[in-house]
């Protein structure tokens, strides 16, 4: 396979659409510092499946999107295409089919990278592996960065192994063989896993059989379950049959009973009207009852005021008496008292009267 034509937009510093193209033989990019030589042999990396961001000069895979100018707004999609030339047929199985092979690499920023060959998308290891095949790729010998002539002089015999091993087309074989290595690693990991699956699963099955035992004997008491439920319903339903006749019986009896109550509700209006006829007269005669009634109640409790005041006044006469009685009582002491002292006041008259009477006689004498 060749190299025919890159094309870069929006890469880096090629903000627009770039192509690049690869003429046989030997194929030179001459320009001033900073013009941009650099992201072509970084993009040849980046379109062949380059997963370091520190191998495009970046901190992360998103530098690679131009980042904007003072006079251009920043991208936020980036895309390389790498044509190439099958026309020897020596792609992969999966691509040989193809005598023109587009590779392409697109990365819109914050949501990583997609491959698509020939518009159809693929996995990258699928794009390392094409160009494996072909003795190049993003670690390739072939792509000379500064300082790398330096250090294949200084390299160890494995990393210059590696250079003679892609010299000699065989590096591709080694990724093929450390994948087959992980699948087949993978496989006996799968393999162990499905040895405790299958014991987990007799496990399984031994719980299985005897919840199969569990739920045929649950079959068989259902069955019998049923068929008593099937002679209970049947033998509640005759109950409910006879208890049927039975009901019928009593609502005709309560028809009936209904029928006699009825008539005899007609006859109690009919009473009740006789009576609500001759409730006015009743109510005058109530009424004037209830006057009379209300005359001999005032009467009556005029009658007790009477009563209680001459009892009361009785009971003040008596008191006045007795008063009396004894006054007249300390008079009638007072009096004799009286009658006493005049007695004795004459007395007393007399004796001194007949002592004037002896001194006058006594001075007439003298």
């Amino acid at each position: 396979m060749q190299f025919t034509k890159l094309r870069l937009s929006g890469f880096k510093s090629f903000v627009d659409a770039t192509e690049l193209v690869i003429e046989p033989g030997v194929t030179g990019v001459v320009g001033p510092n900073g013009c941009g030589k650099s992201n072509l042999v970084e993009a040849l990396r980046w379109a062949m499946g380059e997963t370091s961001p520190k191998s495009m000069r970046g901190k992360e895979m998103d530098d690679v999107i131009f980042a904007g100018s003072a006079n251009r707004p920043s991208r936020n999609v980036a895309d390389v295409t790498l044509y190439l030339n099958n026309a020897e047929r020596k792609a992969p199985a999966m691509f040989n089919d193809f005598e023109d092979i587009e590779v392409t690499r697109q990365i819109d920023r914050g949501e990583g990278s997609t491959y698509r060959v020939n518009g159809k998308e693929v996995r990258a290891r699928d794009v390392q592996l094409l160009f494996a095949d072909s003795a190049t790729g993003a670690h390739s010998t072939a792509l000379v960065s500064q300082g790398r002539i330096g250090a294949l002089i200084n390299a160890k015999p494995a990393d210059r192994r590696s250079l003679l091993e892609e010299a000699a087309g065989i590096t591709g074989l080694h990724s093929r063989r450390h994948e087959a290595e992980l699948r087949l690693r993978a496989a006996e990991t799968n393999l162990e896993r499905l040895d405790d699956v299958i014991a987990t699963l007799e496990t399984q099955l031994q719980s299985l059989k005897k919840q199969a035992r569990q739920a045929t004997r649950y079959r068989n008491v259902n069955e019998h379950i049923r068929r008593s439920e099937a002679i209970v319903l049947h033998l509640e339903g005759a109950e409910a049959k006879e208890a049927l006749a039975a009901a019928e019986a009593a609502y005709e009896a309560a028809e009936r009973s209904v029928a006699d109550v009825t008539q005899e509700t007609a006859a109690r209006a009919s009473e009740q009207a006789e009576a609500a006829a001759a409730l006015p007269a009743l109510r005058e005669s109530e009424a004037e009852a209830a006057a009379a009634l209300h005359r001999l109640t005032v009467d009556r409790d005029t009658l007790d005021k009477e009563e209680a005041q001459a009892v009361e006044a009785k009971s003040r006469a008596e008191e006045r008496l007795a008063q009396l009685q004894g006054d007249q009582s300390r008079a009638e002491a007072l009096a004799g008292d009286a009658e006493a002292a005049q007695a004795r006041l004459d007395s007393e008259r007399d004796g001194l009267t007949q002592a004037a009477e002896g001194e006058r006689e006594a001075l007439a004498a003298a």
